[in-house]
């Protein structure tokens, strides 16, 4: 079974909302330093477990269980969009204030 087009356009809203609130998730982050060794690798593997999360709880909503195929549709989704999502880590706004107070 494949992604359903619903369901892959929920994931890419999924993405451009987590995309939008990076700072949120990089700011959680930044609360286990020093435990982590990267601030931006672990906001991005919040982010994505949120969206993974949230593929797995549409799938549920509709009484169906995402197959091995299903779960590679996502994974290469959510691998086409990562340069975004890091980016928006790597660039919020927080960093750039930073940036010019250097």
């Amino acid at each position: 079974m494949a992604i359903s087009k619903e369901n892959k356009e929920f994931i890419d809203s999924l993405i451009d909302y987590y995309i939008s609130e990076s700072e949120s998730y990089k700011q959680i982050a930044e609360n286990f330093v020093p435990e982590i060794e990267s601030v931006a690798d672990t906001a991005f593997g919040i982010i994505t477990g949120c969206v993974y999360s949230g593929f797995l709880q549409a799938y549920q909503n509709q009484q169906l269980v995402p197959g091995l195929e299903d779960i590679r549709e996502f994974n290469k989704i959510v691998k086409g969009r990562a340069a975004l999502i890091k980016k928006s880590i790597l660039e919020s706004p927080k960093q750039e204030k930073d940036q010019v107070k250097l």
